[in-house]
C-alpha cells in the first residue's frame, strides 16, 4: 500500500515530462515536505486550539493545583509529541522500498518521543513539587527528594530505552549488562544513594522539614531549613548566609531541631543575675513595713509574719537573728519575682516557672530566672527577656541589693580620690 502511493505520485511525475530517476526522488521529497506541513498544521491546531481552551478551562476552575501546572507549561510540552507522532506514521510512506532510511527515521523519531515524553514528565514532576511546597505538604514529606529520584530515574530508563533504540537491541540486553557496572554506579552516585537513605529516614522520623530551624555548629548552620533536596539541605542562617549540608550528616551527626520549642507554645528564659553577697541581709521592721505596700508582696509578707511569728513564739531569746527564722532581702526578691512573672502577660502559665538560687561562685549568688515566654519569635522573645531583666534591675535598691559587678574604671579612680 505504501509503495503504491509512491509508485502512483512517481508515476504522474512522469506524465508531466520529468525524468524517471527524477520524480522517483521528487516523490520522496514531495511527500516529506507534505507531511512536515501537515505536522506542522496538526501541532498548531493542538497547541492553539486543544491547550488553549484547556488553559482558559484551568483559569476558570476554582481549585488552585492545576494553575502550577499551567505555570510550568505541561501541555504546550506535551503538545510536541503530535508533530513527531504524524511523522512517525508517515514515515513507512514516504521511505517504502528504501528500508535502511526508514529504519533510521523510525528510530530517530521514536528517541524524539522518549526525550518529550520524560521532557513533559519532568515539568508534571516539578509541577507537584510546587503543589506541595504550596500545600506545606514538604513539611511532612521529603516530596523534593523523592521528585529529584524520580527525575534520575526516568532519566536512566530513558537513555537505556534511546541507546536499545539506536542499536536495535532489547533494553534487557542494556539492564543485563548495568547489572555489571552496580559497583561503579554505587561509586559514583555513592552521595545520591546515601542522601535518598537519608531523606527517607528524616520524613519518617520527622527529624528536619522546610521551615525548621535547625542548629548544626559542625557545619556552622543556625537558620531555617530552606530546601530538603536529594544529597542536600539548604540551610539559610540569621545572618543570611547559606550553608549546604550533606542529607547523611543530619542521620549521622548530631544536631539540634527547634522545632518543638516552636510547636509547644513557649520559649526558655534560663538567665541569672548575680547578686552582690555583701548586700545581703535579714529585713528590719521599716523594711517589712515598706516592703509590705508592693502589692506582690502583701500576700506574701502577710503570710510569712504569721508563719514566722508562730515558728519563733517557743524559740528561747529569738530577739537574736541568729535563733529565730527572719526574713531576707534576697528571700523577698525571690518571692516578689515568683508572683511578678505569674502575672506577667507575656509568660506562658502551663510551663516550668522558677526563681532559684545557684551555687554562689566569686561574682556572687546567682539568682536564676527559668521560665516560658508564650511568643516564641525570636525578636519579641529577646524584647520581653530584655524588658523582664530591666524590671529586676531597677527595684534590685528596693530590696537594698546590689547586682555584682567588678571594679571598672571609675571605681579606681574614685578610690584614689578619696585616698
Amino acid at each position: 500500500m505504501n509503495s503504491e502511493i509512491q509508485v502512483q505520485l512517481a508515476a504522474w511525475l512522469s506524465e508531466l515530462g520529468m525524468d524517471a530517476d527524477m520524480s522517483a526522488t521528487a516523490s520522496v521529497f514531495g511527500m516529506m515536505l507534505l507531511t512536515l506541513l501537515v505536522a506542522i498544521l496538526a501541532y498548531v491546531l493542538v497547541r492553539r486550539g486543544v491547550v488553549r481552551a484547556m488553559n482558559l478551562v484551568i483559569k476558570r476552575s476554582k481549585v488552585t493545583w492545576d494553575d502550577v501546572f499551567m505555570r510550568h507549561r505541561v501541555l504546550e510540552k506535551l503538545s510536541l509529541l503530535v508533530p513527531v507522532l504524524v511523522l512517525d506514521t508517515a514515515a513507512p510512506v514516504i521511505f517504502a522500498g528504501q528500508p535502511l532510511l526508514l529504519s533510521l527515521a523510525g528510530r530517530l523519531l521514536d528517541v524524539a518521543m522518549v526525550v518529550l515524553l520524560v521532557r513533559g514528565a519532568y515539568s508534571g514532576l516539578d509541577a507537584v513539587n510546587e503543589v506541595a511546597d504550596l500545600r506545606d505538604i514538604s513539611r511532612r514529606l521529603p516530596i523534593k527528594s523523592v521528585v529529584q529520584l524520580i527525575k534520575l530515574f526516568l532519566f536512566f530508563i530513558a537513555l537505556i530505552v534511546a541507546i536499545s533504540v539506536l542499536a536495535d537491541q532489547s533494553p534487557v540486553y542494556f539492564l543485563s549488562g548495568l547489572g555489571v557496572a552496580t559497583g561503579l554506579v554505587m561509586l559514583v552516585f555513592k552521595d545520591t544513594i546515601l542522601g535518598f537513605v537519608a531523606g527517607i529516614q528524616l520524613a519518617a522520623n520527622r527529624m528536619v522539614s522546610k521551615g525548621d530551624w535547625i542548629q548544626m555548629d559542625k557545619y556552622g548552620a543556625d537558620g531555617a531549613v530552606e530546601e530538603v533536596s536529594l544529597t542536600t539541605v539548604k540551610v539559610r542562617n540569621w545572618d543570611n548566609t547559606i550553608t549546604m549540608i550533606p542529607a547523611y550528616a543530619l542521620v549521622s551527626d548530631a544536631f539540634r531541631n527547634w522545632r518543638g520549642m516552636s510547636e509547644s507554645g513557649g520559649r526558655r528564659i534560663k538567665r541569672a543575675l548575680h547578686l552582690d553577697i555583701s548586700s545581703i541581709r535579714f529585713l528590719t521592721e521599716a523594711d517589712r513595713l515598706r516592703l509590705g505596700r508592693i502589692n506582690h508582696l502583701k500576700e506574701y509578707l502577710s503570710g510569712k509574719e504569721q508563719e514566722l511569728a508562730e515558728a519563733n513564739a517557743s524559740v528561747a531569746d529569738a530577739d537574736m537573728p541568729v535563733n529565730g527564722r527572719r526574713l531576707t532581702n534576697v528571700g523577698t526578691l525571690r518571692a516578689y519575682l515568683t508572683e511578678y512573672l505569674r502575672r506577667h502577660e507575656k509568660i506562658h502559665k502551663d510551663m516550668t516557672l522558677m526563681v532559684r538560687q545557684l551555687a554562689p561562685t566569686t561574682e556572687g549568688l546567682p539568682l536564676e530566672l527559668y521560665i516560658f515566654t508564650n511568643d516564641t519569635r525570636w525578636v519579641y522573645y529577646e524584647g520581653i527577656q530584655a524588658d523582664i531583666f530591666d524590671h529586676i534591675l531597677a527595684i534590685l535598691p528596693e530590696f537594698d541589693l546590689r547586682a555584682f559587678q567588678n571594679p571598672t574604671g571609675n571605681d579606681i579612680r574614685s578610690l584614689k580620690a578619696v585616698s
